[in-house]
């Protein structure tokens, strides 16, 4: 995800229009450097908004910070699996598409900024019960939407002998240390290991 292009610093009668700057902000902001090490002086900055403007549409950090997990992060786990899984003509083969489209655009833009769910919920979880449990929801959708539809290759016959919510929790977690080691090591080349052993079955 990165930040939306624009003129930050327009005036705008349209309130929708800056509470979704804002967001533009917030969300490539504590991707970059993190929640805690992101301060509204910042967001104002990046934005071009007041103070008041800010929190005339977030009243705290906390739930602009709550917004953007809400309302971006969710979207983009929405976006780069659910939807995509759904669509793909099986679970398996469609984890395989997910990890390679990811790999090819992070080697595509030349760096890793890492998951962004898996960044706040680094950062968040032992922070704050409010962050940790809306984390914690995106995850368990994003699991069940893998587990679910593999049942539904498995009532076509395929994948008998796969259990789903082992199959979902496995692929989520190969994904999210692949994306940290990612992250760590700026080279999208375990996304494609962990695509492969999914594929295999092993």
């Amino acid at each position: 995800m990165v930040g939306r292009t624009g003129s930050p610093h327009r005036r705008t009668n349209d309130p929708e229009g800056m509470r979704q700057r804002i967001l533009d902000v917030a969300e490539l902001a504590f991707q970059e450097r993190g929640y805690h090490a992101t301060s509204l002086g910042d967001l104002m900055q990046a934005a071009g908004v007041t103070g008041g403007a800010l929190h005339h549409h977030f009243a705290t950090k906390k739930a602009l910070g709550m917004a953007v997990i809400a309302e971006r992060v969710a979207a983009a786990v929405e976006e780069t699996w659910l939807r995509p899984i759904e669509e793909a003509a099986s679970a398996r083969e469609g984890v395989a598409q997910v990890f390679a489209a990811v790999a090819g655009e992070l080697e595509r833009q030349g760096f890793v900024r890492g998951c962004p769910l898996n960044n706040l919920a680094h950062e968040l979880s032992l922070a704050d019960d409010d962050f940790r449990l809306v984390l914690a929801g995106i995850f368990e959708a994003w699991r069940e939407a893998i587990a679910d539809r593999l049942r539904l290759d498995q009532e076509s016959g395929a994948e008998q002998g796969t259990d789903p919510d082992r199959f979902a929790a496995l692929t989520v977690a190969a994904y999210s240390g692949a994306m940290s080691m990612a992250k760590t090591e700026q080279d999208a080349g375990m996304l494609r290991v962990c695509a492969e052993a999914l594929a295999a079955g092993r």
